[in-house]
């Protein structure tokens, strides 16, 4: 079977959650999934993170053959640019 890593929709009415999972492309959006490698909260507010990937884990499962949909390559595409500028920041301010 062909494995997804797709968003998992959970939260309430007009206020989504995303989790980022791997899954069989045959399993339904919120059904049966292998493994959760992040969440993303397009709301998010305040102490809130809106964006936190596992990419070590998102390595592995694309080398074992998990594709990205369009959705999740763009926001693990984010999270890689978001940790390589963080560590640049730092050595700046020291």
């Amino acid at each position: 079977m062909a494995l997804k890593i797709r968003l998992q929709r959970h939260g309430s009415t007009h206020n989504p959650v995303y989790r980022i999972v791997v899954a069989e492309s045959s399993n339904r959006r919120d059904g049966r999934h292998n493994e959760v490698l992040g969440s993303y909260n397009p709301r998010a507010r305040g102490k809130d993170t809106e964006l936190s990937i596992n990419l070590e884990r998102v390595d592995y499962w694309v080398s074992v053959g998990a594709k990205p949909t369009d959705t999740t390559r763009t926001l693990i595409n984010r999270a890689r640019r978001a940790e390589t500028a963080a560590p640049v920041e730092a050595t700046a301010e020291a």
